[in-house]
């Protein structure tokens, strides 16, 4: 069968990659087509439109190019119809899946959807629009089951998929020689995908290097952001650059700052202290702050349904804050073990691994009946 993935994300491509190997499993004839990422491309699917070309965050910032989202919409519309799919499926990216789900489904095309728009976030009443549009929804948490029967829209919630890329994680054990640190303690600097998150982050994170002489901040960094966005960092003592190995970086940290997104609760679950970090334009900003119906931002408060990680969001994203939460996650420092312990009661509530081949399982079923 011919399946039609798109992802506007890098997480979104990670996600999508497993679930595609979720599907072959069931499916080894299947055909895939995608806007996704590299990964998507290593499992064998013939890209249409890499995400960074996609990547746009906040509502200013989507404003501003409205009329390049729109010629992605066409682009997109034109050859979902050249194409014909037996299914299209969506892996969150909502601004632009939820117009291609009302578009597909006139069309008589089997829409599935992986890993749902947080909805539930605000606007909640797209839900509905989910449900007229969207033949079955797979979700990652357990209380989006719960929310969709507000709606009278039975979902199915297949565990997180997270949980795949993590326990099949095997450590470099080279990874301290390779970047020279020797056993120098690490904070780790997650400061996203975007280029416009990477450039309102790092300036901020490491203004308070000066606090922590005896740790090396270690940035995160990956290969589709022009090597130039890094680059004045990277002349500063302790600090290191890592291209493309997160989750190795992860697996040193003492502690970490992580912009806001899938990398904290990737953070959490590799048992990293930290602190979530997140700013935005002032005018994204104001219209988020009315709109937003959650308590918390970050995946592993909103899980835990209370605050278990502390959020720096706009003004509070201060490098008088970011000295003061980070003193109290290194070693010795107060919050540390506290936060620690609620880090095993998450593991519990996100479950074991298994999403990508459930969800794969159940996709070629729904076709085949």
């Amino acid at each position: 069968m011919k399946y039609y993935l798109i992802a506007g994300e890098r997480s979104g491509d990670l996600h999508g990659s497993n679930l595609m190997k979720g599907i072959r499993a069931h499916d080894p004839d299947a055909q895939f087509r995608a806007w996704g990422g590299d990964l998507m491309k290593e499992q064998g699917a013939e890209l249409v439109m890499h995400y960074t070309q996609m990547a746009f965050m906040g509502f200013w910032e989507v404003f501003k190019n409205l009329r390049t989202i729109s010629g992605f919409l066409k682009k997109c519309k034109a050859d979902l119809i050249e194409n014909a799919p037996d299914a299209l499926i969506l892996i969150d990216y909502p601004g632009f899946n939820l117009r291609i789900a009302a578009f597909a489904k006139k069309k008589g095309i089997r829409v599935f959807y992986y890993i749902s728009p947080k909805v539930w976030a605000w606007n909640q009443r797209r839900a509905l629009g989910i449900k007229a549009n969207v033949d079955h929804m797979f979700v990652i948490f357990p209380f989006e089951v719960d929310f969709y029967k507000k709606y009278s829209y039975e979902v199915t919630y297949v565990g997180n998929p997270l949980m795949d890329a993590i326990q099949d994680f095997v450590p470099d054990e080279s990874f301290r020689n390779k970047n020279e640190l020797g056993q120098k303690r690490v904070v780790a600097l997650l400061p996203g995908s975007r280029q416009q998150e990477v450039t309102g982050m790092l300036d901020r994170m490491l203004s308070i290097k000066p606090y922590f002489e005896d740790h090396e901040f270690v940035i995160a960094a990956i290969r589709t952001l022009p090597a130039s966005l890094y680059e004045k960092y990277t002349s500063q003592p302790g600090v290191t650059l890592v291209y493309e190995a997160t989750y190795d970086l992860l697996h040193i940290a003492e502690a970490a700052l992580v912009t806001s997104g899938t990398a904290t609760l990737e953070t959490a679950l590799f048992g990293v202290p930290e602190v979530v970090c997140y700013r935005t334009s002032a005018v994204s900003y104001r219209i988020a702050k009315a709109l937003i119906q959650v308590p918390f931002i970050s995946l592993v408060n909103l899980i835990m349904e209370k605050e278990i990680v502390r959020e720096l969001i706009q003004d509070e994203f201060s490098s008088q804050n970011l000295h003061a939460e980070l003193a109290a996650l290194v070693e010795g420092g107060a919050k540390r073990s506290k936060q620690l312990a609620a880090y095993a009661e998450l593991k519990k509530r996100v479950g074991d691994k298994g999403a990508s081949l459930r969800t794969g399982a159940e996709i070629v079923r729904l076709l085949q009946v």
